[in-house]
């Protein structure tokens, strides 16, 4: 089910893409200008719904890149639909351990008398954002306000755990608990140059995953700032 919805999306931008690049208001001056294509961000990662005994520690960051095809949808093109394809490379810094025994992935909480220097894991994701986009902008003018709010769809394709202490350092690749279909409500709002830039995420990081007999539930927040270039 979660490769039909990505396969689903994938197929729509495909076709979006694929239609002839012509305005739809060819009496109007400029008709053909767009805004905002390629995106760069960079966040802090939060974790949001963590088990008893679960924290973060250190910085947790996000970068992400991508281009959007805007879509204007009004005679003045200061509204549009946004449709990107992008990527985006996180970690997390925190106290819950993954192992392996026996090909079997494990889940525990660091204690805290335990002597580690890291403990981390890491996401790779093909991002799939959605927006509708609200600015001020013209056609020659560079400085404007934005607000661009939508979901954010992503396929996690590499994913790895990282311990580095006592009693044995532990490095995972491809962990299959890991929820491959990740999505989330997005906003970026600012001007000029900096925007504001939040990622709120709708579904667990983990599929299935238990510790200490709980759920692991968490989903992930990320704050930080978005460039957008023409």
């Amino acid at each position: 089910m979660k490769f039909r919805l990505i396969l689903f999306f994938i197929l729509s931008y495909t076709s979006l893409l694929a239609q002839e690049e012509e305005s739809p208001f060819p009496n109007v001056t400029d008709s053909l200008y767009r805004e905002d294509q390629f995106y760069l961000g960079v966040t802090y990662n939060l974790l949001n719904n963590k088990p008893n005994g679960v924290n973060q520690n250190k910085f947790s960051s996000g970068f992400h890149f991508g281009f959007i095809r805007d879509m204007p949808i009004n005679k003045k093109r200061n509204k549009a639909i946004g449709v990107g394809l992008g990527l985006s490379f996180n970690s997390y810094n925190q106290n819950l351990l993954i192992s392996e025994n026996n090909k079997e992935i494990n889940f525990s909480v660091i204690n805290d008398d335990v002597n580690y220097s890291k403990n981390k894991f890491y996401t790779s994701i093909v991002e799939l954002p959605i927006e509708f986009r609200w600015r001020t902008s013209k056609a020659k003018e560079y400085n404007f306000w934005r607000i661009y709010t939508g979901v954010k769809f992503g396929y996690v394709f590499s994913n790895s755990s990282k311990y580095e202490g006592e009693p044995e350092n532990i490095r995972i690749k491809q962990i299959d608990s890991f929820n491959t279909l990740q999505y989330g409500l997005t906003l970026s709002a600012g001007y000029s140059t900096w925007n504001f830039h939040l990622y709120y995420g709708l579904n667990p990081i983990f599929d299935n995953s238990n510790v200490n007999n709980n759920p692991i539930d968490m989903t992930d927040i990320k704050i930080g700032l978005m460039f957008y270039i023409l």
